[in-house]
């Protein structure tokens, strides 16, 4: 006969991650590094863009999930193209990523290391 096997009463637990960044983050630490490159008041990109300085600073902030149209007014501001913009962006969440992973990675050894010298 075969044999019963008790299925568990809650699921079992996932492993906890820390959120990954927002793009929206990324693109405006990027807006913002490259304004702050090229000296600019938040007024003076506003301005240039055609944007209120409240709603670049609202994207800067990462609060504001701006459309294609917003960010490449934003962008030509900054004399930058959007696929340069992109790809600053996507860097910074794939360095982002790399940092994280590595910290998790570190982390799962550290235990065991006290562990051995505990031993020692």
């Amino acid at each position: 006969m075969a044999e019963i096997i008790p299925l568990p009463t809650k699921p079992a637990p996932r492993a906890t991650r820390d959120p990954e960044p927002l793009w929206r983050d990324a693109l405006g630490d990027q807006l913002r590094r490259l304004r702050h490159q090229r000296g600019e008041r938040l007024a003076d990109t506003a301005d240039r863009a055609g944007v209120s300085p409240q709603y670049l600073s609202e994207m800067e902030r990462g609060l504001k999930e701006p459309s294609s149209e917003m960010i490449a007014a934003v962008a030509g501001a900054l004399d930058v193209t959007l696929v340069e913009l992109t790809a600053a962006v996507a860097e910074s969440l794939r360095a982002e990523s790399l940092r994280a992973e590595s910290l998790r990675a570190e982390a799962s050894v550290a235990p065991a290391r006290w562990a051995y010298l505990l031993a020692a």
